[in-house]
């Protein structure tokens, strides 16, 4: 898949079928409209394209709204390229974009920089400033640019809309079970490894704290889960659990991301690590103190390591 990050660059065939989306989550919702993309260019012998956008578009046009995503714009990168498309395009969505007028967006931007021969879009698309431009425009303009239009069948439509809602909803709530089963795959996200206060060491449970640094990736809610543990840096992939939270038994004060990495004791400070959801546990609570806190984590690894060894 040859990724494109600037649509000057954009170098395939005229036989260009394209869609466009922000296939947050590339979840088992966007899988149809995938395989719809790859069906038409098929049948032409021609090139599958997908146009998304980042900035997400709502963040430009309406900057208070506090948007989270499933994915970031390079996981969704790597999400894409398993999934056997030719190319991938991901349009910086400035401001100055956002007020190109419908005609235009499909003029200057759709027929322009990508010559299509088939577009592939939902009834409900809407583009142009005051996102005034909808399938009917395209559909009225089609003969002008020669170009052949194609609609997503509204039930997919519907399925991607309800399965974006229900993925976030789930990861928010700390529902992985119905959030995985959507996406297709275990939720993740990556960290780096920073300084903690090691109270996790002198119980005998030393985590990796990790420092977030996209605010608009999603975290799931606060609460303790199974986790699956990565590093390509270090080639660690190893089995632990996770907390969410404040710890309100040590001190309450500030919401941390913390992993407990188990039958591992190495220096990973700095590492990037990339954390595999599996499966929510319980939620954050206060104990009466250490020595309490200390049992339910050991209760807490055990679950842990009975969900692994049964899914195995």
């Amino acid at each position: 898949m040859q990724v494109y990050k600037n649509p000057d660059d954009l170098t395939f065939s005229k036989n260009a079928v394209i869609t466009i989306g922000t296939f947050d989550g590339v979840h088992t919702g966007h899988k149809q409209v995938i395989e719809q993309l790859k069906n038409e260019a098929a049948n032409i012998n021609g090139e599958t394209v997908i146009v998304t956008f980042d900035p997400h578009p709502r963040k430009v046009v309406n900057i208070a709204a506090g948007i989270k995503l499933i994915n970031t714009t390079e996981e969704k990168i790597e999400l894409l390229s398993k999934k056997e498309i030719d190319h991938l395009v991901i349009v910086p969505f400035t401001d100055a974009f956002s007020k190109l007028t419908a005609e235009e967006y499909i003029s200057e931007f759709l027929i322009k920089k990508f010559h299509p021969h088939t577009i592939i879009i939902g009834y409900d698309h809407r583009f142009g400033s005051g996102r005034k431009g909808d399938y009917h425009l395209l559909e009225n303009l089609s003969e002008t640019f020669h170009y052949v239009l194609r609609e997503i069948p509204v039930h997919i439509l519907n399925t991607i809309s309800v399965s974006s809602t229900r993925i976030r909803d789930a990861i928010t709530r700390g529902d992985m079970e119905v959030a995985n089963e959507l996406l297709g795959y275990s939720f993740f996200f990556e960290g780096v490894v920073v300084e903690g206060n090691k109270l996790g060491r002198k119980i005998g449970y030393p985590t990796a704290n990790l420092s977030i640094d996209n605010e608009e990736k999603l975290i799931p809610g606060d609460g303790v889960y199974a986790v699956e543990v990565e590093s390509k840096e270090t080639g660690l992939t190893k089995q632990g659990m996770m907390n969410i939270g404040f710890r309100p038994t040590v001190d309450g004060t500030k919401r941390i991301i913390e992993v407990n990495i188990f039958d591992f004791d190495e220096d990973i400070y700095g590492k990037k690590l990339r954390i595999h959801v599996k499966k929510f546990l319980r939620g954050e609570q206060k104990f009466s103190g250490l020595e309490a806190l200390k049992n339910q984590l050991a209760k807490d690894k055990s679950e842990s390591m009975a969900y692994f060894h049964h899914e195995r």
